[in-house]
């Protein structure tokens, strides 16, 4: 047993082993009788964490009587990493019924448990367990926290937590820059980031990243491109990982040669990159070019994730050109890929918009592990064609089934009854999402419901929802109602619902034009010429209709 116990610390040193491997040194060390060891049970169990088997890192915690943290770690970190956080949770709630006390990696393992399973409410509960445990000004628990609360959006408690320590590292100053920018507060970031070099503190790679994330706006291009000149300066660009942020960033302020530009300065651009621009592409409309990268970066031997497969399918879906997405969809199968729920989700998107949703239905039958997302695509996709009775039973289907519906949910259903005219299904609907599950109605809920009210001639009603809300309505919502005063022609609310779209968006020709539209069915020339003069001298111009037809290969 001691001639094999260098060479088997050795392997249990390693970072990974293959589950075959993994299996040859747990019998290896039950047969040295070292399993009650929580040092050796503890490198074991990770090595079944890594090859995503449970069943067996769950029996060798079981079968351990001696548990030290770094094992109730490894177990809780295991189940928390294959996304199954009630049993994540279950344990850390047995570990606190023990004699061992968590430590801040725990702490910061069920944080993220929280978080990524989006639940406010629990993860609160665990922050007040931190401060009780001693652990309120812990850097690793601070970090923890202050990203958790970002990624729900909870940007106060995130702020909260870090002007609560008072000397945070770079970790903490970069989780809080992240925290800000994945929140869109790009100005609370510049300040972030001032003070951070003010007080001595030198950002990295990571920081600049953080900061980039949160300029969303076209607007903020200029401030963009000196984030940019400082990743220069500092030779942060080198990183691939600010290379992607960067070309991320110019994709949203739709600065597309820049973003190109970043792309191409680099002579291996990883995965990463190739996502970013791919991604930026087909979010800008370039859905085409998008195609044609995703072709290329194939060839060239990139290997593809979940993600950019369904990024590459949203944009053949807009396309409405239904090969390039037969193509996707035979790339899929060859690799294996069509059990992954989001890249299935985005195969019944894409041949629902491209007109096939028999296609869609197909797929949505294969799919043996279905979620809510895989119900979402396909009650849309029904909906749109307006198969409303089919998309409410699949609603249905999903309740009995245990799914928990959420807005992208309701937003479907809105939009099946917006396409059937099913005012009063819509109306209960929408009583249902906010008394029944409690689901906040966001705006592309009341865009619907403004269509759905509008579109069956109650205007005054649509118009009576918009000035309930607590909020200023969205342009969204607004340019709505516009359309529906297109459709019945009236003029008169018309006229009052532009006024506000002038306001918030005096740049966007298809309300005016659509005004104008009005005014000509009341032969109100003079009102016409009028504010296309307008729409002339502000230099403003209507994008060009397009009809595209699939001849042959084309």
């Amino acid at each position: 047993m001691l001639l094999q116990c260098p060479k088997l610390l050795f392997e249990l040193s390693k970072i990974h082993q293959t589950l075959p491997r993994t299996k040859k040194l747990h019998a290896l060390i039950i047969r040295n009788h070292l399993s009650d060891d929580p040092f050796y049970a503890t490198r074991i169990l990770r090595f079944y964490a890594i090859n995503s088997d449970l069943c067996s890192a769950r029996n060798l915690f079981d079968e351990t009587s001696h548990r030290s943290v770094y094992l109730w770690n490894s177990v809780i970190r295991a189940y928390a990493g294959e996304h199954l956080f009630y049993d994540a949770l279950s344990l850390f709630a047995k570990m606190l019924r023990t004699e061992i006390r968590p430590d801040s990696f725990t702490f910061a393992c069920v944080v993220r448990a929280c978080a990524e399973n989006y639940d406010p409410d629990r993860l609160r509960v665990v922050h007040g367990g931190v401060v009780v445990s001693g652990l309120g000004f812990d850097l690793v628990c601070s970090s923890a926290l202050v990203t958790a609360y970002s990624k729900l959006s909870m940007a106060d408690e995130a702020s909260r937590v870090f002007y609560g320590v008072d000397e945070p590292d770079l970790v903490l100053w970069n989780a809080m820059a992240s925290g800000y920018g994945n929140c869109g507060f790009w100005d609370k970031g510049l300040r972030l980031f001032s003070a951070m070099r003010s007080m001595g503190e030198q950002p990295d790679s990571y920081t600049m990243v953080g900061l980039i994330s949160g300029l969303a706006d076209p607007g903020l291009l200029g401030i963009g491109k000196g984030v940019h000149c400082f990743c220069l300066k500092n030779s942060f660009d080198c990183h691939s990982h600010v290379g992607s942020a960067l070309v991320s960033m110019y994709s949203r302020c739709h600065c597309l040669s820049s973003a190109y530009g970043v792309f191409s300065s680099l002579s291996q651009p990883d995965c990463v990159m190739w996502s970013a621009l791919i991604t930026g592409l087909s979010k800008s409309g370039e859905y085409e070019k998008a195609l044609l990268f995703f072709r290329k970066m194939n060839m060239e031997g990139n290997k593809v994730d979940p993600i950019l497969i369904a990024c590459v399918l949203a944009a053949s879906s807009q396309s409405a050109i239904l090969g390039p997405g037969n193509e996707i969809h035979g790339y899929v199968l060859r690799r294996g890929l069509e059990s992954e729920v989001m890249i299935s989700s985005a195969l019944i998107d894409m041949y629902s918009k491209c007109g096939f949703v028999n296609l869609g239905v197909m797929v949505f039958e294969s799919i043996r592990n279905r979620n809510i997302v895989s119900y979402n695509s396909m009650i849309l996709g029904l909906g749109i064609h307006g198969l409303a009775s089919q998309a409410f039973k699949m609603f249905e289907e999903a309740l009995k089934k245990g799914y928990i519906p959420d807005e992208s949910t309701f937003s479907a259903l809105l939009c099946t009854c917006c396409h059937a005219g099913l005012v009063k299904d819509g109306q209960e609907i929408f009583r249902r999402m906010i008394e029944e599950f409690h689901i906040q109605a966001r705006t592309e809920h009341y865009v619907h419901m403004v269509k759905l009210l509008g579109m069956a001639g109650e205007l005054q009603k649509a118009y009576d929802l918009i000035l309930s809300l607590q909020q200023p309505a969205d342009s969204g919502i607004w340019g709505a109602l516009l359309s529906c005063c297109d459709f019945h022609g009236n003029s008169e609310l018309a006229e009052i619902v532009a006024k506000q779209l002038f306001e918030n968006k005096p740049e966007k020709s298809a309300y005016k034009v659509m005004l104008s539209n009005i005014y000509a069915g009341h032969e109100r020339w003079d009102d016409v010429k009028k504010l296309r003069d307008n729409v002339q001298e502000a230099g403003i111009k209507k994008m060009p209709g397009l009809s595209w037809i699939g001849v042959g290969r084309n």
